[in-house]
């Protein structure tokens, strides 16, 4: 998986040993395991997916912007919880919100498993950001909205990244807003396709 990666541009080495660290066969269900390393996106239930390696590195590598390590991440969509895992790798400390209960608490009881204490996870609206927290670093969301929410661009320190897709189901952009002051260049990435951001929280 790592050569692939290599293979596909990712330079970052702290990103390759973030995923060569978290083991995403531990983050699939039993009879997805076989297919744990390959390049694809996997369902998680709840009409969610595991995002697959590549846009996982990609985003990563994206959103630390050419730093070593950053200091605090906010991640919108924490799902079966693997890009969360790699962020804590590369992060002193990860913030992440969830929108649906069951997986924000499996996430957080298989991490805790791994021994991983850097992250703080919560169950809310992902559109809110955490203004408690703010200003992060760097944010990431792992579902697409039709438009990046302007409260979670104000929550970015200044010169920090957002990293996420926008767009429809029919067409979506990977990009990154970085934030210079009081504004935000964007630069296009990739065509993607994740699952659509909602609003509201389910328990």
């Amino acid at each position: 998986m790592i050569d692939r990666l290599r293979e596909r541009g990712i330079v970052s080495e702290a990103v390759l040993a973030a995923l060569r660290t978290v083991p995403r066969h531990d983050f699939v269900e039993e009879a997805l395991k076989g297919r744990a390393y390959e390049d694809t996106a996997l369902p998680i239930g709840f009409r969610q997916t595991i995002s697959q390696p590549y846009l996982v590195a990609l985003m990563t590598e994206q959103l630390m912007a050419k730093k070593s390590k950053l200091r605090s991440v906010l991640e919108i969509g924490t799902g079966s919880g693997y890009q969360t895992a790699v962020l804590s790798c590369v992060t002193t400390k990860v913030f992440t919100v969830e929108r649906i209960a069951a997986l924000s608490n499996r996430a957080e009881n298989l991490l805790s498993a791994m021994g991983i204490t850097n992250v703080r996870f919560r169950v809310a609206d992902g559109y809110q950001g955490w203004k408690t927290q703010r200003p992060f670093d760097g944010i990431i969301m792992t579902a697409a909205a039709l438009a990046v929410p302007p409260d979670l661009l104000l929550q970015l320190a200044d010169g920090g990244v957002l990293v996420a897709p926008e767009g429809d189901e029919r067409q979506q952009t990977l990009a990154t807003w970085t934030r210079q002051g009081g504004h935000f260049q964007r630069h296009d990435l990739v065509n993607v396709t994740f699952v659509p951001m909602l609003t509201g929280v389910e328990h």
